[in-house]
Parts: structure tokens; C-alpha cells; sequence
């Protein structure tokens, strides 16, 4: 009975051997099999979103305006963050919301941010102020910086409301350095602009900051503020759509314009738009994005891992590499350069039929 059990095993084993230096064969004569033997997928690997999530913790909640409160979260071993960087709270219920960091980028160990609750919103800011108590725990990711501040001659900043979270590091850092800068900050009313009251002080000499609150003097004139700015100047803004369309139509030639924005503009919308199919190269699936659904919605009904965030076009966590197809590019965040080759697929779409991603 032995000798046939022995016989049977060498027999398994000879044929397991056979067939893996038949596989083995196989992909050395044709590297695109099993799996395409592509360069390394943009999703996870891009610099901009080297985000391994840390959990921090919630230790003082405080008001720093009408409507706006302010979150002190600490944590061990934190990544040091640079004026302008913005960090990705992962809340309660799953959302990702990105909120830019207003603290001292000297303070280790601590992350600073400030929020705004937006009636009518999609419930990002309303699940801050009603769940994020302290003494409570939050995931987050970064720090990253797409508004980093640049060396320039001289500098003029245009806020709206919690659009000055961003800018005040800056004016701290130049004010620190004896630098050539102004602040145009406008708000609702005093009571709702966070930090003013720092504000008017770093910029106490000199009458560097102009603080225009609309029940008292109606809207910030961004065209009187650019109107006698030199050549070189940096020119920052953050804050409402409006406001930020009127800075750039007033921006001065030779100047440099450097825009946040925490919501996505008109054109990143799939409203009204065609339906298209996309191949998923890596995964050998094609998909199909209806008129008015997003490239990143039809996708996860297949690969329900692909990372995303703010779904608006302006955190690049979604991007991904094009190997085939036009690009009908609606987002806020890409270089020219990354236009070429890949998209944010939260709110860009087809310009003919068909997409292949490297996914």
C-alpha cells in the first residue's frame, strides 16, 4: 500500500513542478500576463497625497467667531506643515473634509483647525460642530500644501470669512520677518470673521490690514486694493466664488495670483454632460459613466477601494493616470503638466467615448 501512496505523490509533485516552470515561461514571454506590467499606478503613490492616516486627539474645542469653531488636536510624532497646508479630518460618519491648518507650524505635536458651519452644506461641517467634542479621537491625513507661500517682494492678501484660516500663518511668518505685506479681510459682520482681533494687531502698524464688514461697508472692493500694487507682487486670496473671480479679473500685470478654494467652481459638475464607457486597464473591466454621473461613481460600483475625498475637484485624492482617451479636465488642482496623462475622475470627464484608465 506504501509504494502506491509514494507513487501518487511523486506524481503530484511532478506534475506542480512542471506547471510552474510552464507559468513561469509563460509571463517571461509575454510580461503584460497575467497582470499588465505597467508603471506604477498614480492613486496612493502621488507626492501630493502621501497621507498615511494618524488618529489624533480632540484636546480644546473652542468659538473663534459666529458660526466658527476652532479644534486643537494633538498627537505624537506629528509631519511639520508649512503656511498655506491643509490637513483631511475623516469624520464620524466616513466624510473627508479638508480644513486648513491656522495654527504655529513651530508647535510639535499640535494641528489647528477651524470650520465654518455651513447651513444647507453637505453635512461635513454641521457632523464638526455637533460631534467633534473634546477629550474625542479623529483620524486625519497630511499635512499636504497646495497654496504654499512663495518668496516675492511684496505680498497682498484678499479673505473672505474662514477663508482667512489659510492666510493668518502667513501673515504670522511675515510679520515675524519685517516683510512688505497688506490684507484686505472682509466678512458677513465683525462677529463672524475668525481671529480678527489677531489680525488687527499683527497689522497694527503701518495700516497693513483693512477689515470691511458687509452690514457696515457692503462688499470688499478687490479693484481699489490691486489697483496700485508693483510688479512682483504676490497676490493671494481665499474665500467666496465671487470674490475670487474679482480678484483675478483685477490682478495687475507682472503680479503672480494664488487662489484656495474650498468649494468647486461651476464648470466641475457632470451635470449636463454625455455618457461615455471607461476600461479599467489593470482590472480587464470596461464600465459605463451615464450623463451626469461622475467618472469616480462608476468606477467604485466596480473597484469600490479607489481613494477619494472632497468629490469637487480640488483635493487630487482621486487622480488617477489616462493610458488612452481625451480629457475633458474640470477640476482646480492640476499642473499643465499632469493634464497630459491623468485626471481627477471626482468631476472630469470624456471628451469623446471612451476612457482607459490604469486601474
Amino acid at each position: 500500500m506504501a509504494l502506491p501512496r509514494l507513487r501518487t505523490v511523486a506524481l503530484v509533485a511532478g506534475t506542480a513542478l512542471l506547471t510552474r516552470r510552464a507559468l513561469r515561461r509563460r509571463i517571461a514571454r509575454s510580461p503584460l500576463w497575467p497582470m499588465p506590467a505597467l508603471p506604477e499606478p498614480v492613486s496612493g503613490h502621488s507626492q501630493r497625497r502621501a497621507t498615511a492616516i494618524r488618529r489624533l486627539l480632540i484636546t480644546e474645542r473652542v468659538p473663534v467667531a459666529e458660526g466658527v469653531v476652532q479644534l486643537r488636536l494633538e498627537g505624537a510624532a506629528l509631519p511639520r506643515w508649512q503656511p498655506g497646508a491643509h490637513l483631511d479630518l475623516v469624520l464620524p460618519s466616513g466624510l473627508v473634509r479638508q480644513y486648513s491648518l491656522c495654527g504655529d507650524p513651530d508647535d510639535p505635536g499640535t494641528y489647528t483647525v477651524a470650520t465654518r458651519l455651513v447651513e444647507g452644506g453637505r453635512g461635513g461641517s454641521r457632523e464638526v460642530h455637533e460631534q467633534l467634542q473634546e477629550g474625542a479621537e479623529i483620524e486625519v491625513r497630511g499635512p499636504r500644501n497646495r497654496f504654499p507661500l512663495v518668496e516675492a517682494e511684496a505680498y497682498v492678501f484678499v479673505a473672505g470669512g474662514i477663508g482667512i484660516t489659510p492666510i493668518l500663518p502667513m501673515l504670522r511668518s511675515l510679520a515675524a520677518r519685517g516683510a512688505n505685506w497688506r490684507l484686505l479681510y472682509g466678512g458677513r459682520s465683525r462677529g463672524s470673521m475668525p481671529f480678527l482681533d489677531e489680525i488687527e494687531r499683527l497689522g497694527a502698524e503701518g495700516g497693513r490690514v483693512t477689515v470691511v464688514a458687509q452690514d457696515e461697508a457692503g462688499h470688499p472692493d478687490a479693484v481699489a486694493a490691486l489697483a496700485d500694487i508693483a510688479p512682483g507682487t504676490a497676490v493671494y486670496c481665499c474665500g467666496p466664488e465671487p470674490l475670487m473671480a474679482a480678484v483675478t479679473a483685477a490682478l495687475p500685470e507682472g503680479c503672480t495670483l494664488h487662489l484656495e478654494r474650498f468649494s468647486a467652481t461651476a464648470t466641475a459638475s457632470s451635470a449636463d454632460s454625455a455618457a461615455f464607457e471607461v476600461e479599467l486597464h489593470r482590472s480587464g473591466r470596461t464600465v459605463q459613466v451615464a450623463a451626469g454621473q461622475s467618472v469616480l461613481a462608476a468606477v467604485r460600483e466596480e473597484l469600490p477601494h479607489v481613494s477619494y475625498s472632497c468629490e469637487q475637484g480640488f483635493c487630487g485624492t482621486c487622480q488617477q493616470r489616462v493610458l488612452e482617451g481625451e480629457i475633458d479636465h474640470r477640476d482646480e488642482l492640476l499642473t499643465d503638466d499632469e493634464r497630459g496623462d491623468s485626471m481627477l475622475i471626482c468631476v472630469s470627464r470624456c471628451r469623446g467615448g471612451r476612457l482607459v484608465l490604469d486601474l
